[in-house]
């Protein structure tokens, strides 16, 4: 390589995707949720939809949660729907701030040709919390 180094910014396009992303799934729309994934693999690929569902996580989570750890308390976990269960442990990689077995949560999903499921299962999860949430009056 020759010449001078160059720096290019690399738009991050997170936060506007996982509310695209979350209005869809608010709006009931699950084919939009599928195509606002859809359009977040094909610009940014796999990792863009990891720091979404990340996202959409702590949108789940909410603000002001006290740092743990914490511990999943899941009674039958092993039982329930593969999408379920996925995002019950992926919730509590985030609560935990455990990026590693986020990802590695994300990777099996993928390898198991599951992702696009628990994204799914994921989007609608946040967004029934968060009609709960406002039903109630919580922050």
């Amino acid at each position: 390589m020759t010449g001078e180094p160059t720096l290019r910014c690399v738009e991050d396009h997170t936060v506007d995707d996982a509310a695209s992303v979350l209005s869809s799934a608010l709006a009931g729309d699950g084919d939009a949720v599928a195509g606002a994934f859809d359009k977040v693999v094909d610009r940014g690929g796999v990792d863009a939809a990891y720091d979404v569902a990340w996202r959409l996580a702590g949108a789940l989570v909410g603000e002001g949660l006290e740092r743990g750890p914490w511990r999943l308390d899941f009674p039958d976990i092993d039982v329930v729907e593969y999408d379920a269960r996925w995002v019950a442990r992926f919730v509590s990689a985030y609560v935990n701030e455990d990026e590693s077995t986020g990802s590695a949560l994300f990777g099996a999903a993928l390898a198991d040709g599951m992702l696009s499921e628990c994204l799914m299962m994921l989007a609608g999860s946040t967004a029934a919390t968060l009609r709960r949430r406002d039903c109630l009056g919580e922050s």
